[in-house]
């Protein structure tokens, strides 16, 4: 009887001990999601707060000026409209087609092993890094010292291309092989199989994966600070071969003006730069949720 009331003990206090370290642990991720959320509640409030006043059709149809009150964000909106929609052109094709080939097609050796391994470092290469590749590569060889659009959206898409490719590696992973299997059970090649059942099931989470790594590609200013170097831009880009600047290079000069008012243009500049964020972004997860299938549909 001892020996049962003491094992009994025993495991209630295990149990007790356990519940004590789950509400603990669970406190602990409540407490770090909310200081989390309330300091991004925080920021915005503060930029909406700043930048509200400065928001106007003016600031939307004008150039960068040295006074503030004069300044627009015509130019570097049309320029990361440019670059952002270049880049989307060229990383999506060669990312999916690059996870469709070593996922489906492309054997399990040693070469096709390093490849993964070099696209897996690649997504952890600091920006700038690809920024004096760049600088090397497109501007000073391939356009002879020209910095147009092309080079920066080739440079953006190098950056986010590693990351486009593993999540859409993921994706076709995620794919169920009996799918797969009845497919050749009813005589489709590989092709067949790939076109009709693994892309249509993989396309929600690839989707996930380029909406990530545009929302990178949208918010960086370090390669195109190497790339571009342009500030005070007064015309608007109209080909691929012309000058540019973008949003996050312009807002970066307006925070670094002694002028006051500049920060209120800069938080303006911000606010724009999340409304295009977020309606790509919107349009990505549209296209997704349009797409997305499921096992029981």
């Amino acid at each position: 009887m001892n020996s049962s009331s003491s094992s009994s003990a025993n495991r209630q206090k295990s149990h007790q001990f356990r519940v004590l370290r789950d509400r603990i642990f669970l406190a602990t991720f409540v407490i770090a999601v909310i200081v989390g959320i309330t300091g991004l509640v925080a920021l915005l409030l503060d930029v909406l707060i700043d930048g509200i006043p400065f928001l106007n059709w003016s600031f939307l149809s004008s150039y960068a000026s040295r006074k503030p009150l004069e300044s627009g964000i015509l130019a570097p909106l049309a320029g990361t409209v440019w670059v952002v929609s270049l880049t989307a052109m060229m990383t999506i094709p060669i990312g999916v087609s690059t996870a469709i080939y070593l996922e489906e097609f492309a054997g399990k050796n040693r070469i096709n092993r390093l490849i993964e391994l070099n696209i897996a470092n690649l997504a952890g290469v600091p920006s700038v890094i690809y920024g004096l590749l760049g600088l090397a590569v497109f501007v000073q060889f391939l356009f002879s010292g020209s910095r147009n659009v092309t080079a920066g959206a080739l440079t953006m898409t190098l950056l986010i291309l590693p990351i486009v490719v593993i999540a859409s590696q993921e994706a076709i992973k995620a794919v169920p092989s009996s799918y797969r299997d009845a497919a050749y059970a009813m005589g489709a090649n590989k092709w067949q199989v790939v076109k009709s059942i693994v892309l249509p099931q993989a396309l929600p989470g690839m989707m996930s994966g380029i909406i990530l790594a545009l929302s990178r590609a949208i918010g960086e200013s370090a390669p195109i600070l190497i790339i571009s170097s342009l500030v005070w831009v007064t015309f608007v880009p109209t080909t691929p071969d012309s000058k540019f600047t973008v949003l996050p290079l312009q807002i970066f000069t307006w925070v670094s003006q002694p002028q006051h008012d500049f920060r209120g243009i800069a938080a303006a500049g911000i606010i724009v730069l999340l409304v295009v964020l977020l309606s790509m972004n919107a349009l990505a997860i549209w296209i997704r949720n349009k797409y997305q299938l499921r096992p029981d549909q």
